[in-house]
């Protein structure tokens, strides 16, 4: 599980994100909160620049950039975290969050799926229904002038 580490962000065992390459932004949250709603900034944007990191290896940066690409605006990592009224539980879950955005990207792929082919049962039981269902569709026609 993705934690605080006294130097930065822990990822995994191996990948703590030095807390001098996250970059804090706070504004004003919607929803519930009361009068407090509209004067506090809850709303917290936790990013990092995956590009410049020295966090990473060549390897699992590579990996990161694959698997994160799209989430990436120029480099660059942000999540979001607006749930809770106040602004200390915000920032826990936007560093859990991306500790475990981190930590997805970086695990190695799943094991290779294994190539099968369909049981004969299973084959028949796929035309089956399907005459079945044509039977069901034919019964619903108009009758024809040769019916």
């Amino acid at each position: 599980m993705p934690d605080v580490a006294p130097t930065g962000l822990r990822v995994t065992a191996a990948v703590t994100i030095p807390e001098r390459e996250l970059s804090w932004r706070f504004s004003r949250a919607s929803g519930p909160g009361g009068q407090g709603v509209n004067t506090t900034d809850s709303r917290v944007e936790l990013s990092w620049d995956v590009t410049a990191s020295k966090a990473l290896t060549e390897a699992q940066l590579a990996r990161v950039l694959e698997r994160l690409g799209p989430r990436l605006v120029r480099g660059v990592l942000t999540v979001v975290a607006s749930e809770h009224r106040a602004q200390l539980d915000n920032r826990q879950a936007a560093r859990r969050r991306l500790a475990e955005a981190v930590a997805a990207a970086l695990a190695p792929p799943g094991p290779r799926r294994r190539p099968t082919r369909p049981t004969r049962g299973s084959q028949q039981r796929r035309v089956e229904a399907k005459k079945q269902r044509g039977s069901i569709k034919q019964a619903r026609r108009r009758p024809g002038p040769g019916d």
